[in-house]
């Protein structure tokens, strides 16, 4: 975890949806010294509050407890909905049902910023040979970053119309190591990762924004340049991890889509179940 400085920019109360995640789970403790008040919600049990925190439970799907969720709140960090390739029927309602629920909520609640987790699997059917910027067109390669690629559309409607601020991060593998050769480009370290929330919530002017989430990796298919205005500086390299990485994967099936796509295992994962 990051050393905080002594006097942080901060929310009064900031909402952290999808707490019980993986990625909600790693933003919790460190999210809590940039607000008064951090606002848990999961449609999971989250277990109690701690100093500083409350605890919402409430389902993306539910309209009505979404906008109790969004009342008195500054900014959201919004960690929650499907995160894995999954079935058509839980992506609708989790990643774009709940993505409007929660948007119209923060247009209701007069909310003006937020994080939006998209994911690099909105682009994920690009090469792993092309470097792309957020620039680039989409080009999902499931129902998932489909789901992202319309909430990043969504972001895009509320920034127009009603003034909502949004940054989306296409988040790439945040683990505390990357895992196969594949995530020594993808890869994004959990303090890098609290890096580019912070620094996507407290950018002064954003409009809608979209920045890839990974570490200043050596290997990289995404080039940030379009979103420097976010002030996202990555401290963290999978470096550090390659030669471990390499010798546990020493040979590429280029044959293999999942070696071909900057998607990887996605481009082939069945969306029906």
């Amino acid at each position: 975890m990051l050393k905080q400085p002594a006097s942080p920019l901060k929310f009064g109360r900031l909402l952290l949806t999808g707490a019980a995640g993986n990625l909600g789970q790693v933003l919790r403790p460190r999210l809590k010294a940039y607000c008064g008040v951090l606002r848990l919600s999961d449609r999971s049990d989250i277990g109690a509050a701690g100093a500083g925190e409350e605890i919402v439970v409430a389902d993306l799907t539910d309209k009505v407890g979404v906008h109790a969720m969004l009342q008195g709140v500054d900014a959201v960090a919004h960690m929650g909905g499907i995160s894995t390739e999954q079935p058509w029927d839980q992506i609708l309602a989790g990643n774009i049902v709940g993505a409007v629920n929660l948007y119209e909520a923060a247009r209701l609640q007069g909310v003006k910023r937020i994080v939006f987790a998209s994911s690099n699997h909105v682009t994920g059917f690009y090469r792993q040979d092309e470097v792309i910027s957020p620039n680039t067109p989409p080009k999902p390669d499931g129902f998932y970053g489909l789901s992202k690629a319309f909430g990043e559309d969504l972001a895009q409607l509320y920034w127009h119309r009603w003034g909502i601020e949004t940054v989306s991060l296409r988040i790439g593998s945040s683990l505390a190591e990357p895992k196969d050769r594949r995530m020594l480009a993808t890869w994004l370290s959990h303090d890098d990762l609290e890096r580019l929330v912070v620094a996507a919530l407290t950018a002064p002017i954003v409009g809608h924004s979209i920045i890839y989430g990974a570490s200043d990796n050596q290997t990289s298919w995404w080039d940030n340049t379009p979103a420097r205005h976010i002030g996202y500086r990555p401290q963290d390299s999978s470096d550090v991890f390659r030669a471990e990485v390499e010798a546990r994967q020493p040979t590429i099936d280029r044959n293999d889509p999942a070696a071909l796509y900057q998607g990887g295992a996605f481009v082939k994962v069945s969306p029906h179940g």
